[in-house]
């Protein structure tokens, strides 16, 4: 697996994380202000080219009673303008618990937006191979569900 950047789409500010070359770390990067701009989506390319990104997944934020919101429409309108602008996959990924995982972790050098791009992040890579999965106990899938 090569390297994966995440994106929590916001219209001012967009959070952004990228994986390490393995997709075992989720690390945060500075935010993308005014991401769906023609300068916006020219600096996530950039980022595509830069760290030699593979996939980009995208948060897709559901309402918590799993209904979309007018925030989800507009993060798939985004979507399809970056699977238009960068050369790589853009996977769209459900992020509703992210924000609140960002608000609880207190790292102060890591923007909020990125912090929820980074649990993002490391939930995709978790379902896909990247990181192991968090066992039940703790709220995810059982072990033996996941393959292991």
């Amino acid at each position: 697996m090569g390297r994966i950047l995440a994106l929590d789409y916001g219209s001012a500010r967009c959070g952004v994380a990228i994986s390490d070359p393995s997709g075992t770390i989720a690390s945060p990067l500075p935010v993308v202000r005014k991401a769906a701009t023609p300068s916006g989506v020219k600096r996530i390319g950039r980022l595509v080219a830069e760290y030699g990104v593979e996939r980009v997944v995208l948060g897709l934020p559901i309402g918590l009673s799993g209904r979309e919101t007018a925030q989800t429409k507009e993060t798939r309108r985004f979507c399809e303008l970056l699977r238009v602008a960068v050369p790589v996959p853009v996977d769209l990924y459900d992020e509703r618990f992210t924000t609140r995982m960002a608000e609880r972790d207190h790292d102060a050098r890591a923007d909020e937006d990125s912090r929820a791009a980074a649990h993002l992040l490391s939930g995709w890579l978790a379902e896909h191979g990247g990181l192991p999965p968090v066992p039940e106990s703790f709220g995810g899938p059982a072990w033996e569900d996941a393959g292991r």
